[in-house]
């Protein structure tokens, strides 16, 4: 966070139009799309703020800008605003809570990268005009089932792993044909991206894990955003989402075998030296799958993984990743195949960083004793 914000001019809040204005809901609605449009942050964020002040619910207007274009910032536009709105909820909901935290997103948004206009979404397929004519489709939806829960929700995350993304994106229309809910798309889709991370194969480049982290994370901050606050603009980030998971297809050739539950008794314990030492990738993926599919109690393996977090000097896509894995994995049956893989995805993230360096804990040592007032070196 220093780092962040060294050498930074201060944040000035921009003060809203006033009640005696008179703007409704939605013109403010349109105004503020229309100001991230044009990349106008200051005018947005004064449209913000009114309608915070009058009272509105800023949500719709916010992931409506957040989908306008696709995958905006590589998913982390989406993430981010969802993180905003769960920071509200953990200050209270209030209207003084929301125009503390919402109102420092909009530079982000409207400064955001939009994948269209780069080479991977029109070159060799143009997705980006795929994503348009998909997402007529979908609004247009009227559902003549019910989906069931979990099969058929797991069977579409399998399918949006394809190599088409014709029929990627048609999966979804299909699915929302047959009854799927907002939720259910969207918990299929983040399950789709965490299976790019528990098929992820070590021969990839190190660095590649970000991109299926982005693509993963990404997914959950949309479902989470979906089961608090389903919207027709917001649904179309399922399809940003799901083409997004079928470009990262490439770092699934070859993909990882799946976990399996290892021979011998279960041990949490046997997880530390996949953190330790370098080459326990698959190691720890299946311990965690193991554990999960026994039926046991998930609480030590969640602790377990959080423990591997904080022992290390974790980066900010780890706690991402890990925090993604765990309220993905609670979205699934206990002891399911699905939660199991999702669990075994993140276990092998963490094993795949480890071990780092670990100047954190002791640069924290020294502060705790220098606060005691102890003496760090003495002559002998």
């Amino acid at each position: 966070m220093a780092r962040d914000t060294r050498n930074r001019p201060p944040r000035f809040p921009l003060t809203p139009l006033g009640r005696s204005s008179g703007l409704d809901g939605d013109r403010l609605l349109s105004w503020y799309r229309r100001f991230i449009e044009t990349r106008s942050g200051d005018a947005a964020e004064r449209v913000l703020v009114t309608a915070l002040e009058n009272g509105e619910d800023v949500a719709p207007m916010m992931f409506a800008a957040a989908t306008d274009h696709v995958f905006l910032d590589g998913g982390h536009t989406l993430d981010f605003t969802n993180k905003a709105f769960e920071a509200v909820e953990q200050l209270g909901g209030n209207g003084a809570a929301a125009a503390l935290v919402l109102p420092t997103l909009v530079d982000q948004t409207a400064g955001a990268s939009r994948s269209e206009e780069g080479g991977r979404w029109r070159h060799p397929h143009d997705l980006a005009s795929l994503v348009a004519r998909t997402s007529e489709r979908l609004a247009a939806v009227r559902p003549a089932g019910q989906l069931r829960d979990p099969e058929d929700v797991a069977g579409l995350a399998w399918r949006l792993l394809e190599d088409d993304p014709v029929a990627v994106a048609g999966s979804i229309v299909e699915a929302a044909e047959a009854g799927a809910t907002a939720e259910q798309l969207g918990r299929a889709l983040a399950l789709g991206a965490a299976l790019r991370i528990t098929r992820f194969h070590t021969q990839n480049d190190f660095g590649d894990w970000d991109v299926v982290h982005h693509g993963f994370t990404a997914a959950n901050g949309l479902h989470q955003a979906l089961v608090r606050r389903p919207t027709p603009e917001l649904l179309r980030g399922v399809i940003h989402g799901a083409l997004r998971v079928y470009l990262d297809r490439f770092l699934n050739v070859p993909a990882a075998r799946l976990p399996q539950v290892p021979d011998g008794d279960l041990d949490l314990a046997a997880l530390k030296p996949c953190w330790d030492e370098q080459g326990g990738v698959d190691r720890a993926g299946a311990i965690a799958y193991g554990w999960v599919r026994s039926g046991r109690d998930s609480r030590p393996l969640v602790a377990a993984l959080a423990h591997a977090l904080l022992a290390e000097d974790a980066e900010f896509h780890w706690y991402q990743t890990v925090e993604a894995a765990v309220r993905q994995f609670a979205a699934w049956p206990a002891g399911s195949e699905e939660a199991a893989l999702i669990l075994a995805g993140a276990a092998r993230f963490l094993a795949a960083h480890t071990p780092t360096r670990r100047e954190l804990p002791h640069v924290v040592r020294i502060a705790a004793r220098l606060r005691r007032g102890e003496e760090l070196f003495a002559e002998t």
